[in-house]
């Protein structure tokens, strides 16, 4: 063989393996999927979703609105349109897009238009992001089970793709941060303040009260 042919060779030989690590970094890439929900306080579906197996990560932020790249503050005052919304990335070979949404329709009041819970308004309604027809179409599925289950209509509307837009890095996982802050009811640790807001603002006992066993996260 001669040097022409064998740098022929080497440089066959390394567009192959180039090729299968390309191919490689695909199929990690392709291996986690998304979507993203509005359920009310993102800090609570955040939490909620983060437990569940086969979720790599839950985090909190904003969809639906006009306004790019908003603040909690913007979003809270209104007029931007958004919803407080999560976007939970997960392992579709250890839970479904179907199975998320069976348990984020039994996570929520979707018999609530104005709100969730003690948060009241737009910014805190019920919504689901649908990013392809397939998953408009499952979408549609669960929320008719919902229904049925229930015995009640659902209001949960099932919107089209939007850009989701992470909120302040202090809201990200806060109901696991240690750090102190000054509530009403003196210093508290975020998880503290997490933990008594959730109760007060009567998330657990309302989803309880609508779905009784079948509530995923209120045990």
């Amino acid at each position: 063989m001669t040097t022409f042919e064998n740098v022929k060779t080497g440089l066959l030989a390394l567009a192959i393996v180039a090729g299968a690590f390309v191919q490689a970094g695909e199929a990690k890439a392709q291996a986690t999927e998304s979507l993203v929900v509005a359920g009310g306080c993102f800090w609570c579906v955040e939490s909620d979703f983060e437990r569940v197996p086969g979720v790599i990560e839950a985090v909190s932020g904003f969809a639906g609105g006009t306004v790019a790249n908003p603040t909690y503050k913007q979003v809270v005052r209104g007029g931007t349109g958004h919803y407080e919304a999560v976007e939970i990335t997960y392992d579709p070979a250890q839970v479904s897009y179907e199975q998320l949404l069976t348990l984020f329709f039994r996570s929520v009041d979707p018999t609530d238009a104005s709100g969730q819970f003690c948060d009241r308004g737009q910014s805190y309604a019920t919504a689901i992001f649908a990013e392809t027809s397939q998953q408009r179409a499952i979408a549609e599925a669960v929320k008719a089970q919902a229904a049925s289950d229930l015995g009640q209509a659902v209001v949960t509307p099932i919107l089209g793709a939007a850009p989701f837009y992470p909120a302040e890095a202090y809201h990200q996982d806060y109901y696991k941060q240690t750090e102190v802050i000054l509530t009403r009811r003196g210093p508290k640790s975020k998880t503290e303040a997490y933990k008594f807001y959730r109760s007060a603002c009567g998330r657990d006992a309302r989803v309880k009260e609508l779905w009784g066993s079948a509530a995923p996260f209120t045990g």
